[in-house]
């Protein structure tokens, strides 16, 4: 029997190259889309270092609806995990039209072309950014959607809603909506991991390079909110955790285990840390100091979510196993192996 095959759009990013490596870990023959307009070719290298097989890539634009029908109608995949997307939350307030673009208009093509060529099932990447600030914590699946505070997070609220109408529309194939709370880390292999083009927008980048010596220092914004340090409450999952829940979300979707045609599941490990703790934590986990400075808070940061993963360890059978420690020394090896001597 063929193994299954799943098209990975910005399969070569930061959470889609980590989930390449775990799909094709249990047999899955990938197939990556990916414009490269925030990662690098070399990745690929990465993912066949880890598992042997170099995935089928093709350096195309997502929302290329000629050359996408040529890659459907040529592997007839049997799912899509649609990461990509652009993702920086300050950059989408300058240039909303462009987030719009790229995020909206690349999943319309991608659900135009399963509906032509008869994919059972999409993954679509989604963020906690869509709760907002919760009234309650931890936060589970049937909290409101709250409006968001940015076109990024906007871009996630709308391409739910699109997937949810086509879904409701009666297409034959099925959709898990997958909103994950802060990835963070690298494979242990140290062979791919986050590698962000320029200044670091995420903060674990950043934390590396200044513990590098890259960055001066990095600047906690904020010390005064309502939490037990003053600093901003996240819940930090491990990429590689994060990426095994796609393959299970895939697994799902292809052995029509699904209740619902539409589900969606909150990924993260249910425990919130503070970004004082996350500081404090990496120091201890490697024994690296990070020069840090309190600055003031930054425009549309949340004070405080974490996970309710209830439903994902109950539903799909998985849960979180690495710790916040073996997270944090992971982007540690994976920094010290990128920085040039």
């Amino acid at each position: 029997m063929n193994p299954k095959r799943i098209l990975v759009t910005g399969g070569m990013g930061y959470i889609g190259s980590h989930t390449t490596v775990e799909l094709q870990a249990v047999g899955y023959e990938v197939i990556i889309v990916d414009n490269l307009s925030n990662s690098n070719r070399e990745v690929l290298n990465g993912i066949k270092a880890i598992s042997g097989v170099e995935p089928t890539f093709y350096q195309v634009d997502c929302n290329d609806q000629a050359a996408m029908r040529e890659i459907y109608d040529r592997h007839r995949p049997d799912g899509v995990i649609h990461f990509a997307a652009s993702k920086a939350v300050g950059e989408s307030v300058e240039k909303p039209l462009l987030y719009y673009r790229n995020n909206i208009l690349s999943l319309i093509v991608q659900l135009e072309l399963m509906k032509e060529f008869g994919t059972k099932g999409i993954v679509f990447s989604s963020s906690c950014t869509v709760y907002g600030q919760p009234k309650e914590l931890p936060v589970t699946e049937e909290a409101p959607i709250l409006p968001a505070t940015s076109p990024y997070g906007n871009s996630k609220q709308i391409n739910e809603e699109i997937i949810r109408d086509t879904i409701h529309s009666g297409v034959d194939f099925r959709a898990i909506l997958l909103r994950y709370f802060n990835p963070i880390g690298a494979h242990p292999s140290a062979e791919i991991g986050e590698l962000p083009l320029g200044v670091p927008q995420n903060l674990i980048p950043y934390l590396t390079q200044t513990a590098a010596g890259i960055r001066k220092e990095l600047t906690v914004f904020g010390d005064d909110y309502n939490t037990p340090d003053g600093s901003c409450i996240r819940d930090y999952i491990h990429v590689v955790d994060l990426a095994k829940a796609h393959v299970v979300a895939i697994d799902r979707l292809l052995e029509a285990k699904a209740t619902e045609p539409l589900e969606v599941f909150n990924i993260g490990t249910g425990r919130g840390a503070s970004v004082l703790e996350l500081i404090h934590t990496f120091e201890e986990a490697t024994g690296v100091k990070v020069p840090h400075k309190i600055g003031a808070r930054r425009e549309g940061d949340i004070e405080q979510v974490w996970a309710d993963p209830t439903k994902a360890n109950e539903l799909l059978g998985w849960r979180a196993q690495s710790t916040l420690q073996e997270a944090l020394k992971s982007a540690w090896k994976w920094q010290q192996k990128i920085t040039k001597p």
